[in-house]
């Protein structure tokens, strides 16, 4: 067990049209995946602020609607405790463009019901927890947020 603490975000970016943002990850030293964006919350933020800044700082959309958290996810990569909350945007009028081309080498929009494959591990827990599904198999719990419907 390495005793790692990690405490990130998920953004789950939406257009208007219903499908979600996913970025093909080619992180090196990784196997490619789909993932949203998201990352690490810093000292002094919350989880909307941080994934707003994520989201900035990983596709340059700025101009996204609220950021609402509506679940959290706990699991345990590689022995690290993983504490990920599942953020909600709305697309502005910006078109998501690469920022991070180290980690990303396009962003592309998809419906829920036809996501690629493979996603990345945190990715693939807060789609589900954000859609109030069950939880994956090697997720230790989700935890819907209880006003995040409003």
């Amino acid at each position: 067990m390495t005793g790692d603490r990690i405490i990130g975000v998920g953004v789950v970016l939406t257009a208007p049209d219903g499908r979600i943002l996913l970025g093909e990850r080619r992180k090196a030293g990784e196997s490619p995946t789909w993932c949203l964006p998201g990352g690490a919350v810093e000292a002094g933020e919350t989880f909307e602020v941080a994934a707003v800044r994520e989201l900035g700082e990983e596709t340059g959309v700025r101009d996204a609607g609220p950021a609402r958290v509506v679940a959290v996810v706990v699991d345990h990569p590689g022995g690290a405790v993983r504490v990920t909350a599942a953020v909600t945007m709305t697309l502005g009028a910006t078109v998501p463009a690469v920022t991070e081309p180290q980690v990303f080498r396009a962003w592309r929009w998809f419906a829920r019901e036809d996501l690629p494959s493979p996603l990345f591990p945190a990715t693939a827990h807060v789609l589900a927890a954000s859609a109030g599904g069950p939880s994956t198999p090697d997720a230790v719990g989700y935890y819907p947020v209880a006003d995040a419907h409003r």
